[in-house]
């Protein structure tokens, strides 16, 4: 296992179904934060909003081995990032960015979303995921700032 000792993540998470696509349930997701503040001494802050809370958002602190979806690659001139689509998810992402380079005390915010179906034939509707990556390389960090580089992989998901 490889350990990144200057490396502090946050993920914020918000999903919804068809009912929170439009109207006021639309409006209070959309009021979700991109960014929490940190709890002292976090590897990796885990924070989860969806429709069955009103979108009300849960945390969870998490050792950063269990980042899961990232790939980190640490080299002398400074931290390679890249992240991975979730599987079985749509759009098809034919064409992706390169990995951000970050040098110590940068951080990057890396938004991206998804459509997800049914895995039964039940008729279950489709559902629908923002994932957004505050990760920082080295030094102290406000997520709720502006980021060092930002990458965004927002598609059209109707």
């Amino acid at each position: 296992m490889l350990v990144f000792v200057d490396v502090v993540a946050q993920r914020v998470r918000t999903t919804w179904t068809k009912r929170s696509r439009g109207g006021p349930a639309a409006a209070v997701r959309h009021r979700v934060p991109v960014a929490f503040p940190l709890p002292p001494g976090v590897g990796l802050h885990e924070v989860q909003a969806d429709e069955s809370t009103g979108f009300e958002p849960r945390f969870r602190v998490r050792p950063l081995a269990e980042l899961g979806g990232v790939l980190l690659r640490e080299a002398s001139t400074g931290l390679s990032v890249q992240v991975e689509p979730a599987a079985m998810s749509w759009p098809n992402r034919e064409w992706r960015p390169e990995p951000v380079h970050l040098r110590p005390g940068e951080w990057l915010r890396w938004q991206i979303n998804y459509r997800f179906g049914s895995t039964c034939e039940c008729g279950s509707d489709w559902s629908y995921r923002l994932d957004t990556l505050n990760l920082a390389y080295g030094g102290p960090v406000d997520f709720t700032g502006k980021p060092t580089r930002s990458v965004t992989e927002l598609a059209d998901l109707r």
